[in-house]
């Protein structure tokens, strides 16, 4: 995902957020599709950063969070910063760091590795379908281009397969590399962020429910 950034002082604030606007007298950077991750004990949720300064972060979000004040926000490059949830909808929410940050890392993202999609650990009961059999699996985690499986039987490199989880559409892929006790797909269709986003809130919701 590529990132634009914009450096500009704080806005006015709507009524909805004006507590938290009232304490971010620090320059924000503007991160537009700058792609992260909210861990928490409920489960870890992906997100867009779309500004940050020394203090806190606004985030796009795809779906309602879980009641989790405090949690994890981890960056593409791995970096991960304690946040608290001070307000959320639907679509955004504001966080505010809970100790001292580096501005200028967090809009640089320093990274020794290449990037890749952000990958979110689900661990959620699921089938995959071979050869007209389901096997039952678990999904261990998840990105827009594939997923790890926990399984125990040895599929075929290459072989095509369905994963069927209880509450998300059928996902059709291929077999890419095999262990002992585990697989990984790569998908034939790639998801789209926002739709893989509500994709693994559903199966967070459905492991907890």
């Amino acid at each position: 995902m590529g990132d634009v950034l914009r450096r500009e002082e704080w806005g006015p604030a709507n009524s909805a957020n004006a507590s938290y606007a009232d304490q971010r007298s620090a320059m924000r950077y503007t991160l537009l599709i700058r792609a992260a991750k909210l861990i928490g004990p409920a489960g870890e949720y992906l997100c867009v950063v779309r500004d940050a300064s020394e203090t806190g972060a606004s985030i796009r979000l795809f779906h309602s969070l879980p009641v989790d004040e405090f949690m994890l926000l981890e960056l593409q490059n791995g970096d991960r910063h304690e946040v608290e949830v001070v307000w959320s909808d639907e679509e955004k929410a504001g966080l505010r760091f809970c100790g001292p940050v580096d501005i200028a890392r967090i809009v640089e993202s320093p990274s020794r590795f290449s990037k890749r999609p952000v990958r979110l650990n689900v661990s959620c009961a699921a089938y995959l379908v071979a050869d007209g059999l389901e096997h039952r699996v678990e999904v261990q985690d998840i990105s827009q281009q594939g997923a790890k499986l926990g399984c125990d039987r040895r599929f075929p490199i290459d072989q095509r397969v369905i994963l069927k989880a209880e509450g998300i559409p059928d996902i059709h892929a291929k077999i890419r590399w095999r262990r002992e006790d585990s697989c990984g797909l790569v998908f034939e269709n790639t998801f789209q962020f926002g739709e893989l986003a509500r994709v693994v809130a559903t199966l967070q919701e459905k492991k907890h429910a």
